[in-house]
Parts: structure tokens; C-alpha cells; sequence
């Protein structure tokens, strides 16, 4: 029905509709943002403040116009691999010394000592190995990695001596550096070098093995190849020579095992190859791989010679060539060769079920008697079953034609031998 206005009266009255609002500026509305993004990133940073830095690195590179990645933060650990004797380590951070334990990891500004009879061997992550001989006292001088995976490591020697030895490298543009008194060694991949630091006469020389290494002293550099030498005096000049190089070894063959009734009576024959310029030599026997321990000293006219009153076990040896003017050459390769009595009850059980490649590396299956002990090219089976099971994984071996050497013993004395021949490819 529709509503008819009676005359005479008013028409009714319409409310009015009100709209209010309130003008922001852009400012205030950025504020605002900006406000909320820090709630955000600072709720972000307490969970995962890794992610926040790495955000914070890729936005300074923006505004800085440099497109390069960060270096890897952690490049890997450095540890002891091998101590004999007395070492000590005081941490950077620290002023005690404190007796080197293989759990220790070594950083930056590390300082490691040997005694007089001391000797430790420092495993860097890019497979560098520094080997501290006795009274030496050095420095862990660098361990990084850059955006392209090229690895730096060094130490500094300010007294004895350090032997390193270097692998094959993912990058070829990674060092391994050795710095004694006032100059340092950058050594390439696959080499070999020996250092000694003189500190009270200010002197220092380094001995190149294998491979090859760059030295710099001040504005003079230098290259050394396989069997030169380079020797430093504070504020003097870089002298290159050549040096004698030791004898290649014959017998006992690497990691070989030498079974025998009775050892300490038993004559071990060693025998190596003459070395150029060499007039005489100098056998040396040891229970360790540092030498710190020397079971057997022997000169000796021709390349060979007999050494018995050596007892079972496992034993490392190198001979040292010695010229006219009696300059002794660096000590040779270091062969290992373990020493078993033969038992005079029954052959032990020792089966090979089988091999199995992993790259370089050989896996290698089998079964022996409960509570025999087994050596696999020199190093001990430590993970033998109840029932004589056993798996043992070999280090990385050369490409090619190779031969896993195994000994074993039971607790009878019994003893079995076995020769497993292995193409690398």
C-alpha cells in the first residue's frame, strides 16, 4: 500500500549519513611497513640468524656492486693423526700448554710443540699433511676456502723441523704454505718438501722431494723441483742447489708381512738400489712412522744388509744416502713391513669370499677363526665377528694392477697368508 502524505502535516525528516575518514601519507605507510619487516626479521634472526646474515652479506655486495660469493665458513677440521712422545698445543685463545690429544681440533693461531723426543702429524682437510718432528715448535697459519673450492692451508715453523706431503687437489689453484724465518713455500699437489728452522742463527732451508714449490723471500722468489733445495737467511738472499737423492727400496716390499719361527734370531734381509754420487749409506729402523723410536741403526757400504734381534711387531724403515764430502741426502721413501711368528700348531682358517670396488678404495669380505687377528696391507683388522666374519676397507690404492697382502694369526699360533690379486681402473 502505498503511504500518502495527509495534508497539513510536515514532511518527516530525513537523517543526514556522515562519512568521516583520516588522510596517511606515504611516509607513515612505509613506517608502518618498515616497522613490520623487523618484527619479521628479528623473530626470523632468533630462529635461524644464519639465514639473516647471509641476507644482510648478499645485499652489501648489491650496493657495493661486487657479485662475488662469500668463502665457505667452514672449510673442515685439523687434527692430530699421529703423536708419539712428548707434544704440547696452546690454543689461541689461551695461555696454558696443554698435552696434544688426538680429539683435539687445531685452529687458526694454534701453537704446537714437540719435546726432544716428540713427533706428531697434523692432517689438514684438503688432504695436507704436516708431520712436526721433535724439539720444534710450530704455528697453524691458515685454513680456508674461497667461492671456487681452492683450498688454503700453512704453518709457520719458528724452530726444528716439519716434513709435508700434499694430495691431489680439487682446484688447482689451492696452496699448501710453509713459512720459516722470514720467507715462505707455496708447495703444489702431489709434493713432498722438508723444512728446517734455525732460530738463533736466523737460518732455514726447505727440500723439495717430489713434486714441485715456489719460495719467496722479500722481493726474490724461486722455483724448486724434485731434489733442490733453497736455503733463507734472515735479510739475505735465496741460494739454490741441488741435493743427493736417496736410494728407491727393494725388500722388505711395502707393507709386506715376514713370517718367521723365531724373529729375533732370524737375519731380515734389506736391500735397496744405489743412488747416484753415493758413497756409503745409513739403514734406519724404527717401531714408528716418525721415527722418534729407532729399533736398528746400521751403515752400511752396499745396498744391502742383515739386521736381526728384531722382535714381532710392526716396523717402518728408509735409508739415507751419504756422498764424498759425507752431505747426507734426505731418508728415502718410508716402507712399512709387519713381523709375525709362525706358529708351530695348524694352519688357520682364512677365506677371502669377496672384493668389492668403491672407487680406489677395496672392500674386502671374508671369514677366520673366532679371535684370530688379521692384517690387511699393513694395518689391523679391528672389526672381526664372533664367528670370524670380517669386513675391511683398504685405503685409496694406485690405478692399475695391485696386490692386497693378508696375514693372520690365531690363538693356536697358527698363522695363513693370502695374496689377493686387484685391477684399479
Amino acid at each position: 500500500m502505498r503511504e500518502t502524505q495527509q495534508p497539513g502535516i510536515p514532511p518527516a525528516k530525513i537523517n543526514r549519513v556522515e562519512v568521516y575518514w583520516h588522510s596517511v601519507t606515504y611516509r607513515t605507510v612505509i613506517i608502518y611497513i618498515l616497522l613490520l619487516l623487523s618484527i619479521i626479521l628479528g623473530i626470523v634472526y632468533v630462529v635461524a640468524p644464519n639465514a639473516i646474515s647471509s641476507v644482510f652479506e648478499r645485499v652489501g655486495r648489491m650496493f657495493s656492486g661486487s657479485g662475488e660469493a662469500p668463502a665457505a665458513a667452514n672449510p673442515g677440521q685439523i687434527r692430530f693423526v699421529n703423536l708419539d712422545g712428548d707434544v704440547q698445543v696452546k690454543k689461541s685463545n689461551s695461555v696454558r700448554w696443554e698435552a696434544a690429544d688426538l680429539r683435539t681440533i687445531l685452529e687458526k693461531g694454534d701453537l704446537i710443540q714437540t719435546g726432544d723426543n716428540g713427533a706428531a702429524r697434523v692432517s689438514f682437510p684438503d688432504g695436507t699433511n704436516y708431520t712436526v718432528k721433535g724439539a720444534t715448535l710450530v704455528m697453524v697459519e691458515e685454513n680456508s676456502v674461497d667461492r671456487n673450492h681452492a683450498t688454503k692451508v700453512g704453518v709457520q715453523v719458528s724452530t726444528g723441523a716439519v716434513d709435508l706431503t700434499t694430495g691431489t687437489w680439487s682446484s688447482p689453484s689451492s696452496k699448501a704454505v710453509i713459512s720459516f724465518n722470514d720467507a715462505h713455500a707455496s708447495v703444489q699437489q702431489n709434493s713432498r718438501a722438508a723444512v728446517r728452522a734455525d732460530a738463533a742463527r736466523n737460518e732455514g732451508e726447505i727440500t723439495i722431494s717430489e713434486g714441485t714449490a715456489e719460495v719467496q723471500q722479500g722481493q726474490q722468489t724461486v722455483q724448486l723441483a724434485k731434489w733442490e733445495r733453497a736455503q733463507v737467511s734472515r735479510g739475505g738472499t735465496i741460494q739454490k742447489s741441488n741435493v743427493l737423492a736417496p736410494p728407491d727400496l727393494v725388500a722388505p716390499i711395502n707393507f709386506s708381512p715376514l713370517i718367521e719361527a723365531d724373529p729375533k734370531e732370524t737375519p731380515i734381509h734389506f736391500e735397496w738400489k744405489s743412488a747416484a754420487e753415493a758413497v756409503s749409506y745409513i739403514l734406519r729402523v724404527s717401531s714408528t712412522s716418525t721415527f722418534n723410536k729407532v729399533a736398528a741403526e746400521r751403515p752400511a757400504k752396499g745396498t744391502s744388509i742383515d739386521v736381526t734381534g728384531l722382535d714381532a711387531g710392526d716396523y717402518f724403515w728408509n735409508v739415507t744416502a751419504i756422498d764424498a764430502t759425507k752431505h747426507e741426502s734426505e731418508p728415502s721413501d718410508t716402507y712399512k713391513f709387519t713381523l709375525v711368528v709362525q706358529g708351530k700348531g695348524q694352519e688357520m682358517a682364512l677365506e677371502v669370499q669377496q672384493t668389492v670396488l668403491h672407487g680406489q678404495v677395496v672392500e674386502v669380505i671374508g671369514r677366520t677363526e673366532p679371535g684370530a687377528a688379521l692384517i690387511i696391507n699393513g694395518q689391523a683388522v679391528a672389526d672381526i665377528a664372533r664367528d670370524g666374519t670380517f669386513r675391511f676397507f683398504t685405503d685409496p690404492l694406485g690405478r692399475g694392477s695391485q696386490t692386497i697382502l693378508i696375514t693372520g694369526q690365531n690363538r693356536r699360533g697358527g698363522t695363513a697368508t693370502k695374496r689377493i690379486p686387484i685391477v684399479i681402473p
